[in-house]
């Protein structure tokens, strides 16, 4: 598959990489690839992890911001969030490799994965709230990822943080100058001589928790931000002022 993102299949792997210049910003074109994807997977029978990597020197922006003006956020949010459903709903393994900046929704996919290999340049924040929004999906699996409190921090402050720190507060699982040898050599160590249905059923156990909040705490969320949110003013201002290039004017309201 060519275009936003790019699949590759090798008996149980399956890498899915995000290819859009300039630093893979995640738009509807690159979740509606994405998502193609994760159908044309369904039925891999021996498929046992699903690898996400950011093509070139960055995992991902995040989801375009264009895309969260007033009249294109509730079709980009819905979409975005379809895929984390699909993703679930696939059954497998998930994990990311991450160079460079990994930033809003691309954290949220490296976030969501059961592991994470990082280069020592990794750099992972949720930043939307400086731009007078959230992460719903963050809001999840950073709470997941990292603790309550940890996730607190992040998604209050939009604050980055470093491959180091992201190892010792549990958002990064391995750091590797070749996170993709890195990760590879963990599937073919650890996965690759196991039955797919012992891996998949291993993996819906552990993974209870967070598919029962795609069910019911994403549809809360998705309100909180589609409902609540976007009626006010500083939400849109801040959208509009990262377009436009210049300060937010914030009203608290």
């Amino acid at each position: 598959m060519s275009g936003p993102v790019r699949v590759a299949v090798e008996g149980g792997l399956a890498w899915i990489t995000l290819d859009r210049p300039r630093a893979n910003v995640i738009d509807a074109a690159m979740t509606a690839a994405m998502r193609a994807a994760i159908a044309d997977l369904r039925g891999v029978a021996e498929l046992k992890l699903v690898v996400f990597e950011g093509a070139g020197t960055e995992f991902s922006f995040g989801a375009s911001v264009e895309e969260h003006q007033r009249d294109q956020v509730e079709g980009m949010l819905k979409g975005f969030h379809a895929f984390f459903r699909e993703l679930e709903a696939l059954g497998v393994p998930t994990a990311a490799v991450v160079r460079g900046r990994c930033l809003g929704g691309g954290l949220e996919v490296a976030a969501w994965c059961g592991r994470v290999f990082a280069a020592p340049n990794a750099v992972f924040a949720c930043p939307e709230v400086k731009l007078g929004v959230f992460a719903p999906i963050g809001s999840l699996a950073l709470d997941w990822r990292v603790g309550k409190g940890r996730s607190i921090g992040m998604l209050l402050s939009g604050d980055s943080v470093g491959a180091e720190e992201g190892a010792r507060i549990g958002l990064v699982d391995e750091i590797a100058e070749d996170p993709a040898a890195a990760a590879r050599a963990w599937y073919t160590a650890k996965l690759a001589p196991l039955s797919a249905v012992a891996v998949r059923h291993a993996w819906a156990g552990v993974r209870v928790g967070m598919a029962a909040r795609l069910r019911t705490d994403l549809t809360e969320l998705e309100a909180l931000y589609l409902e609540r949110l976007v009626a006010t003013h500083d939400a849109n201002e801040g959208i509009e002022a990262f377009i436009q290039k210049r300060p937010p004017t914030w009203t608290h309201r």
